[in-house]
């Protein structure tokens, strides 16, 4: 994983958590992986703030690493569906 990828840009639509990369990519993963933005509301989707390390909206107390998001990972803190259904 390339850790000297950062976030330009980060903002959501309806659906989805879109990110403009430092490389040039656009990036985009379904709002349903972060419960927690899926519930805010659009004005509170927008109070994101970008550091060097990824995301993180002090409203909702959520942070998301880029590095995770180019690895398809979602919201940690939910249940693994394979384990929960064991």
């Amino acid at each position: 994983m390339n850790s000297l990828v950062k976030a330009t840009r980060a903002w959501c639509d309806e659906d989805s958590l879109w990110l403009d990369l430092s490389d040039g990519r656009t990036l985009g993963v379904p709002l349903a992986w972060f419960p927690r933005l899926m519930r805010a509301s659009p004005d509170e989707r927008k109070k994101v703030t970008i550091s060097t390390r990824g995301l993180h909206w002090e409203e909702l107390d959520e942070d998301i690493s880029v590095e995770s998001l180019l690895a398809g990972r979602g919201d940690r803190s939910r249940p693994d569906p394979k384990t929960a259904a064991a």
